[in-house]
């Protein structure tokens, strides 16, 4: 987890979740000659699910922040160096760092997964061959001959710095065409005005300290390159906007991708009058033990579906293609689709077979303000096994949901609307949503999907034929 030499310490990245490869340091929290303490926060980074932050496995001062916020790095790839002083013990190699875990003063809690051995492959930079394979650190703080410079709102030694170029540098060798080498050293702006220009950064010299490319080095190449193989840019429309796709929207992104032409999907719809369940919400929020919860619909959808459930349980359900088995879940991890400022996330409520209806209310609520806040910690993402998305709270009425990747079902709840109804033989104004399952057709044929919707339909039109179950 850490390099040292001397009394510094090198923190590496670490896996911070279910063997993710890279991450992206959002923000510092700590800055050179910070005194910092064990399990102190050091910066924050985004995974492909999550916010998280990094607390420190050292107490000592800061020397260097070796990557800019903004970056996204490999997992193992060291980003800070800490002095702990001299005569400083090494932490052993399965280090742990004390309170892992605990909520900070600013209400956010530290994740660190990783401490232990580890139990997946993680994807690192290749290793180099020659022999400035190891650039080892001074045991002493940087002085005169590693002056600070501002570097991209962070003070960067140039001494820690070179040394990083250096490092990098030496894995960037050219590649033959068509073969997936190291990635070429270049820093964000010149990578996309290399695209822009139709440049290939693996066929560029880096001229740059460390053998860093220039856009300089970018402009010789497309002097030198043939005519036909030069790309005119693109020139950007009044107003144009570019969002790098990372982070939680790139996971999101590949995992809808691959579950969407992984799993067979089919999607079936049913028309709820609902006047009766909310009818119901109404009265049970005069009840003094409710008072205090929030009663949505969705708490109401969510019972009739755990209910549903515990009649139909092949419904809570994964594919084991390796095993070539269908394995059916012992218990109902419910997730809860939210839409979040960095993206759609999908945090579950374990066990949510065995709540009441008070505790259910309570978990999605608190379940909805976590992920909201940007603060759901990864362990809270995995493990789902059948999927519930609102999308009435949008003004929705209805959807063809794609399957969370590992669960055979995912039921979007459209919005609650006064519509004309027949009700009783004479038409009526009603309470009527729409819901729509999608579910893995490998597992879930079509009478099953049908019984099962059609049961969250019945709890939901007559909440009284809950008791017959």
């Amino acid at each position: 987890m850490t390099q040292t030499a001397g009394a510094l310490r090198r923190f590496n990245l670490p896996d911070v979740g279910e063997g993710l490869t890279e991450a992206e340091v959002l923000q510092w929290l700590v800055a050179v000659g910070d005194t910092v303490t064990v399990n102190q926060p050091l910066c924050e980074v985004e995974t492909a699910k999550a916010a998280v932050e990094l607390p420190s496995p050292h107490a000592g001062r800061v020397v260097e922040l070796l990557v800019e916020a903004g970056a996204t790095v490999d997992v193992g790839t060291p980003i800070i160096t800490i002095d702990t002083g001299e005569g400083a013990e090494a932490p052993p190699e399965t280090g742990g760092t004390g309170l892992i875990g605990e909520t900070t003063a600013n209400g956010r809690t530290a994740v660190l997964v990783g401490y232990g051995p580890r139990t997946t492959d993680a994807r690192r930079r290749p290793r180099r061959t020659d022999t400035t394979e190891s650039t080892p650190l001074l045991a002493t703080a940087p002085d005169a001959r590693s002056k600070p410079v501002r570097h991209g709102g962070l003070e960067v030694g140039r001494q820690a710095e070179a040394a990083a170029v250096r490092a990098d540098a030496a894995s960037s060798t050219a590649v033959a065409p068509g073969r997936r080498g190291p990635r070429p050293l270049a820093k964000p702006p010149v990578r996309r005005y290399a695209k822009d220009c139709g440049v290939d950064l693996a066929t560029v010299r880096g001229t740059g300290a460390g053998g860093v490319i220039t856009r300089a080095d970018v402009d010789a190449a497309r002097a030198l390159a043939p005519a036909a193989v030069v790309a005119v840019p693109r020139t950007p429309s009044a107003g144009e906007q570019r969002i790098p796709i990372r982070g939680v929207r790139k996971h999101t992104a590949a995992a809808m991708v691959a579950s969407a032409f992984t799993a067979p999907h089919v999607t079936e719809f049913l028309t709820v009058d609902v006047t009766r369940t909310m009818k119901l919400r109404d009265r049970l929020a005069t009840r003094p033990e409710l008072a205090e919860l929030k009663l949505s619909p969705l708490l109401f959808v969510a019972k009739a579906v755990l209910l549903a459930i515990g009649r139909h349980p092949m419904i809570n359900s994964s594919w084991d293609e390796a095993a070539q088995e269908i394995v059916v879940h012992g218990q109902v991890n419910l997730g809860i689709a939210a839409a979040t400022p960095r993206g759609l996330v999908v945090p579950n409520i374990r066990d949510a077979g065995r709540m009441s209806l008070a505790e259910l209310a309570g978990e999605l609520a608190e379940l909805t303000a976590t992920a909201r806040a940007g603060r759901t910690p990864p362990a809270a993402m995995t493990g789902g096994t059948l999927t519930i998305t609102n999308v009435g709270v949008f003004g929705v009425d209805t959807g063809t949901p794609i399957l969370n990747p590992g669960e055979a079902a995912i039921l979007a709840f459209g919005a609650v609307r006064d519509r004309p109804w027949v009700h009783k033989g004479k038409i009526r104004v009603r309470q009527v949503t729409q819901l729509a399952l999608s579910f893995d057709h490998r597992i879930v044929d079509g009478e099953l999907g049908s019984r099962f919707l059609a049961d969250v339909g019945a709890v939901l039109q007559d909440p009284g034929s809950a008791l017959l179950g």
